[in-house]
C-alpha cells in the first residue's frame, strides 16, 4: 500500500527565498503550458502533446525573458508540466464518467497562499546523515522527523501551506507482512453510528463524545477574522493578519485530524470487522446543522477507517444510507416507523426491549453489513415473537393465520 508521510520543514532565510523562487518558476511553467493548450484549442488546433510542451520549456529558458527559469532545478519545472497533464486527465475522465465531474485546469495565481513543488530521483535529492533534507539549488533543510520512513521514497513534495508552514511529503510503500504483525487478529466486530452530540457510537454501547474543535475555537477565530477585516487591502499588516487567521484554522484542522487518527487506529486495532453508514454529507451540509457537520469531519474519519482496515487486514463495510437503522428494533427486527430526533430512547412494542436510539442504530448497521454482534441485551439472531393484535387475522375457512413474525 502506498501512503503519504509528511514532516515539518524549517528552512532558514536564504532557503525560504530559494523555495519562493522555485514556487514562482513552477507556477509560470504551468501557466505557460496551459496558455499554449488553451490557445491551440481556441484556434481549433489539435491538443498539444506533453513532449512538445517540454521542448518549448527547454528552449524558452534560453531567451532573455525567461532566463530566470534556469535558476531552479529543471525537475521542478518538468513536474509542473506533469501536474498539468494530471489536471487535464482528471477533467477528461470526468467527462467520460470515469470519476466525478470537475472543471478544466485553471491558471495559478501568484496570490495563492498554498504552493508546492516536487522533486523526483532525477533531481538527486537525498536525506543527509545528519537528518537534513538536501534539495538541489536550495540546500540542506532542517526536518522534524516524527517517525521513520518504512521504505525509501523516490519523490519528495515540498509544500507551503496557507499558514506559512513548510512540509516535506513522501509517498512510500509499506510492507504488508509487517503491517499484519503490528495488529494481530481479533474476534471483535463493531458497527459505528456517527452523530453530532456523540461523535461515534459503537455497537457495544461505547459512546465517544464529539470534541467540537471549531466550536471551541470560535471566539479566537472571530477575533482574528475581525482584525483581518479592519486592515487595508494590500498592506503588510493585512498579510500578517491573514496569516494569523490561517494559523488559527490550521490549529483546528490539525487537532481534528489527530483525533480522527487516534480514534480510527484504536477502532481498527480492537476490531476485526468494522461497519459504518454511508452518510450524505453534502446534503446534510446544506441544512442548519452545516457548521456542526463540517466540524465533525465524518468523511475524513471514514476514509481513515477504510484505508487502515485495508492496510492491517481488517474488513470494512459501508452500508447504504437508506437502511432504516433508527426504525428497526435491534432485538427483534420489528420496524416501527421513523421517530423524531428528540426521541433518544424508546420501548419496542413487540418485544418490550428498552432501546437507546444511537446504540440501536449502531447494532443495526453491523447487522446490515452481515456482522454478528450483541449489545445492550440485543440478540445476534432475532427470535420469533408473538404477533401484535393488528397483525393477526383469520381465513374464510376458519383457520387462523399469523403474519409479520420476525425471523420467519
Amino acid at each position: 500500500m502506498h501512503l503519504r508521510y509528511s514532516f515539518r520543514l524549517y528552512p532558514n532565510g536564504p532557503q525560504r527565498a530559494a523555495l519562493a523562487r522555485a514556487f514562482g518558476c513552477a507556477r509560470v511553467a504551468y501557466n505557460d503550458a496551459l496558455r499554449v493548450r488553451e490557445t491551440a484549442r481556441a484556434a481549433g488546433l489539435p491538443f498539444v502533446k506533453s513532449a512538445e510542451l517540454s521542448k518549448a520549456l527547454t528552449s524558452v529558458k534560453t531567451t532573455p525573458e525567461r532566463a530566470w527559469l534556469g535558476e531552479v532545478s529543471s525537475v521542478v519545472l518538468q513536474q509542473s508540466l506533469r501536474d498539468l497533464d494530471t489536471a487535464y486527465k482528471n477533467f477528461f475522465d470526468g467527462l467520460k464518467g470515469k470519476r466525478p465531474k470537475m472543471g478544466p485546469p485553471r491558471f495559478k495565481s501568484r496570490k495563492d497562499t498554498r504552493q508546492a513543488i516536487r522533486f523526483t530521483a532525477n533531481a538527486r535529492w537525498k536525506i543527509t546523515p545528519g537528518g537534513d533534507l538536501s534539495l538541489p539549488k536550495i540546500g540542506d533543510v532542517r526536518v522534524k522527523w516524527s517517525r521513520s520512513l518504512p521504505s525509501v521514497p523516490s519523490t519528495v513534495t515540498v509544500v507551503k501551506d496557507s499558514a506559512g508552514r513548510y512540509f516535506a511529503s513522501f509517498i512510500v510503500e509499506t510492507d504488508p507482512t509487517a503491517d499484519l504483525t503490528r495488529m494481530p487478529d481479533t474476534d471483535n466486530v463493531t458497527g459505528i453510528d456517527l452523530g453530532l452530540t456523540h461523535f461515534a457510537i459503537l455497537s457495544d454501547g461505547t459512546k465517544i463524545d464529539s470534541p467540537r474543535f471549531l466550536r471551541r475555537a470560535e471566539k479566537r477565530l472571530k477575533k482574528a477574522q475581525r482584525s483581518l477585516s479592519r486592515k487595508a487591502k494590500g498592506s503588510k499588516n493585512r498579510e500578517k493578519a491573514r496569516a494569523k487567521v490561517a494559523r488559527a484554522h490550521a490549529t483546528v484542522a490539525d487537532a481534528r485530524r489527530e483525533f480522527h487518527h487516534q480514534l480510527s487506529t484504536r477502532i481498527i486495532r480492537e476490531n476485526q470487522a468494522v461497519a459504518v453508514e454511508d452518510l450524505a454529507v453534502k446534503g446534510l451540509a446544506r441544512t442548519r446543522m452545516a457548521k456542526s457537520i463540517h466540524d465533525a469531519g465524518w468523511s475524513q474519519f471514514v476514509t481513515m477507517l477504510e484505508y487502515k482496515a485495508a492496510r492491517y487486514g481488517r474488513t470494512f463495510h459501508r452500508i447504504g444510507r437508506f437502511e432504516p437503522t433508527s426504525q428497526v428494533c435491534s432485538a427483534c427486527s420489528v420496524k416501527d416507523g421513523p421517530k423524531p430526533l428528540n426521541v433518544r430512547e424508546w420501548t419496542c412494542g413487540a418485544c418490550e426491549a428498552i432501546l437507546d436510539r444511537d446504540v440501536n442504530a449502531a447494532v443495526n448497521i453491523a447487522k446490515a453489513a452481515g456482522l454478528a454482534v450483541s449489545a445492550c441485551g440485543a440478540q445476534v439472531r432475532p427470535a420469533p415473537v408473538p404477533a401484535q393484535r393488528k397483525e393477526s387475522g383469520t381465513h374464510r375457512d376458519g383457520q387462523p393465520t399469523v403474519v409479520g413474525i420476525p425471523g420467519l
